[in-house]
């Protein structure tokens, strides 16, 4: 069985806009990283929509990026995308398959088949995972900046607290920290 590992930007303050986040290529390299380490992508429809709005451009050449975002953009299209959504049914981006109805047992499913695991990156959607006690490992990426505004990490609330266990931290030449924790069960 696969594990579901939750990875996002955030600044300090708690903020997961991804507009304030350093987007150079420290971080895509990172994420591509991970997603080279893992057997599945999981988005919520909201992220979905906001990477099909752009990455395929990215990955057909199209537009102005740097190799690591061309890399990214690639590897993710190569990836299989599974994308939660009770309101969207068709998904024509390349590797995307839809997930419907009961969350609990569909991402279960989804982890016991996905030896190498699972990684999802939106929060709206780890929120819910992390209520369904779904969620094994957290792997975020801090940025050295105070927002002010939100969205915030889990800002609709968890029903408790979760104890962590520090894996590794590797600060970047830009400021962030790249933080990766385990759940304590």
């Amino acid at each position: 069985m696969g594990i579901l590992t939750f990875t996002m930007n955030i600044t300090l303050d708690g903020c997961v806009d991804h507009r304030e986040g350093i987007a150079d290529d420290d971080t895509h390299a990172f994420f591509t990283r991970l997603m080279d380490n893992c057997g599945a992508m999981l988005w919520g429809r909201v992220t979905y929509e906001m990477m099909e709005s752009s990455w395929p451009a990215v990955a057909r050449g199209e537009g102005d990026a740097s190799a690591a975002m061309r890399e990214w953009a690639v590897k993710l299209e190569a990836k299989p995308n599974y994308v939660v959504s009770s309101t969207r049914k068709d998904f024509p981006w390349a590797n995307s398959h839809h997930i419907a109805d009961d969350l609990l047992t569909r991402v279960q499913q989804l982890k016991d088949t996905t030896p190498d695991g699972v990684l999802v990156g939106s929060g709206m959607l780890a929120t819910e995972l992390d209520r369904l006690n779904l969620i094994d490992e957290y792997q975020f990426l801090v940025h050295p900046r105070i927002v002010g505004h939100g969205p915030t990490l889990f800002g609709s609330g968890l029903p408790g607290t979760r104890r962590l266990e520090l894996i590794s931290a590797k600060p970047f030449r830009s400021g962030v920290v790249a933080m990766h924790y385990r759940r304590v069960r």
